[in-house]
């Protein structure tokens, strides 16, 4: 898995470093680990707080990170410390998971990956924030921030807050501008679509038209290989936009496992998987949706995950590519002529039912997959009062923008995206000029499922969706293949 998300397992080989990927675009993301040694001498102040994150986070925040917690509220003599660990999000949760049961005392903070923090709050590991923090803390996480997103880092029975949201990432499409005006498309088109999503059949016929009237070879790149990628985030996307879900809705994302209804063999999901079939199929047959073009997207999604994915688009063959915001900056970068917003657009992922009306709580409407990254408190720290003074420096919004600045972190609350820092290309590059966009994708997030059983679930599903739009299956024995296979799962428990 790669040190960044859980679900962006191929970007460990980009060419883009953090410090450019700011400097040329100042898109998204960083990354966290866990390993081992500290960087800096832990014993050199009886007020030092040490915060565990990977070394490629380390090496992107050592510089300011420690400067913007003071302003934002530490006390000037809390020293601040780095705990280097491995850059690998698995053998992070597996790190920290020995230390707390361990009782370590230290590291005193550490950043949790959006997809496997729920994994230490079932099983105990991590401090109650909600009895911890003062209430003018609590009231700001809830009032201000991104629900989707927070929602990860609560218990799913009681509610309770058992981290603080540090930066959220999800998914957007982006477009090649100069092929959409090739197809009679303007400026003014471009400024609606920014925050304005499109159903998937008029986005479909749309990018058919833009292939046929410009040098694109076909319309539309994404994720779709055998991996954990397509489970929780493209196929997820686009089955929540149809309305469907794995188990019942968002509620029932954190389980409970064994009890929860498994909705996969329903007309949401297979008709989720048959639009995907269409758009990668060369003609029509028996499977294949009559209000849907087939050949939009390229056949070989099925064997692409994020970077190979992006490739054909910044190469220029494809019209549309549906990713993560680092893809931004590895188009402005790219081979192709992308310079800036005026040969790049980016777009929220289009819907098939409006919101609130899919068949089940939380679906419908433009979906883009949850990630991010949290920070978490060691409930064995013997410095817990100095640690919530970091925390709580945390949720300010002068630190969001500063780290929003300084190394891309997208702010976690939806108001920020329109503050004048965060809409400046002077300030944080050329993610500026889509702010909107992502500001969109956010409030429309859908988190994966949370549970201690959804890695091997993730993998099933994976290979099912595979199946069925790589055409070894039809959607609706996928759909029934998959609903038993999920079931057998949830009954073992």
């Amino acid at each position: 898995m790669s040190e960044r998300h859980s679900h962006w397992r191929s970007r460990t080989d980009s060419s883009v470093s953090r410090r450019t990927f700011v400097k040329a675009a100042g898109a998204t993301g960083a990354a966290a680990g866990l390993a081992g040694c500290i960087y800096g001498d832990s014993s050199s102040s009886e007020n030092a707080i040490t915060i565990a994150m990977g070394s490629t986070t380390i090496g992107d925040v050592r510089d300011n990170l420690p400067d913007l917690l003071h302003e934002n509220g530490v006390d000037d003599e809390i020293e601040i410390e780095f705990s280097e660990q491995s850059d690998d999000t698995g053998d992070q949760r597996d790190k920290y998971i020995s230390l707390l049961e361990a009782q370590e005392t230290t590291p005193d903070l550490f950043m949790m990956d959006t997809g496997w923090a729920n994994v230490l709050i079932e099983r105990g590991y991590i401090a109650n924030l909600s009895e911890e923090l003062d209430d003018e803390t609590l009231s700001r996480i809830d009032e201000d921030y991104f629900n989707a997103f927070t929602n990860t880092v609560r218990d799913t029975e009681s509610g309770d807050l058992h981290g603080v949201p540090l930066y959220p990432d999800y998914a957007v499409m982006l477009y090649n501008k100069g092929y959409a005006r090739e197809a009679g498309y303007s400026d003014e088109d471009f400024d609606q679509w920014e925050s304005e999503p499109m159903t998937w059949q008029e986005w479909a016929e749309m990018a058919e038209e833009i292939v046929a009237a410009s040098d694109a070879e076909f319309g539309f790149s994404t994720q779709w290989d055998v991996y954990e990628g397509t489970a929780c985030c493209t196929f997820n996307e686009v089955m929540t936009s149809f309305g469907g879900a794995y188990f019942g809705g968002e509620e029932n994302l954190g389980g409970p496992v064994g009890e929860r209804p498994v909705t996969i063999d329903e007309p949401e999901f297979i008709e989720a998987l048959s639009m995907m079939y269409t758009l990668a199929a060369d003609e029509e047959d028996e499977y294949t949706l009559d209000d849907y073009p087939t050949g939009v997207a390229s056949p070989d999604i099925t064997q692409w995950t994020e970077n190979p994915a992006l490739a054909p688009f910044t190469e220029g063959k494809a019209a549309f590519h549906r990713n993560w915001p680092y893809a931004i900056v590895e188009a402005l970068s790219g081979e192709y002529d992308f310079e800036d917003e005026d040969d790049l657009g980016v777009m929220p992922i289009p819907y098939a039912v409006e919101e609130g009306e899919g068949e089940y709580p939380g679906t419908g409407g433009s979906t883009s997959a949850q990630g991010g990254w949290h920070i978490g408190l060691n409930p064995n720290s013997e410095q817990t009062d100095e640690a919530l003074q970091v925390i709580t420096a945390m949720t300010e919004d002068d630190f969001n923008l500063g780290m929003l600045e300084a190394i891309a972190w997208l702010p976690p609350k939806p108001a920020l995206f329109d503050a004048d820092e965060a809409t400046d290309p002077d300030t944080i590059g050329d993610v500026a000029n889509y702010m909107n966009t992502l500001r969109v994708a956010g409030e429309g997030a859908m988190p994966r499922p949370v549970t201690t059983e959804w890695p091997s679930q993730a993998t099933t599903i994976a290979e099912q969706a595979n199946q069925a739009v790589a055409g070894e299956k039809s959607p609706a024995d996928a759909a029934a293949d998959l609903q038993s296979a999920i079931e057998d799962i949830e009954s073992q428990e």
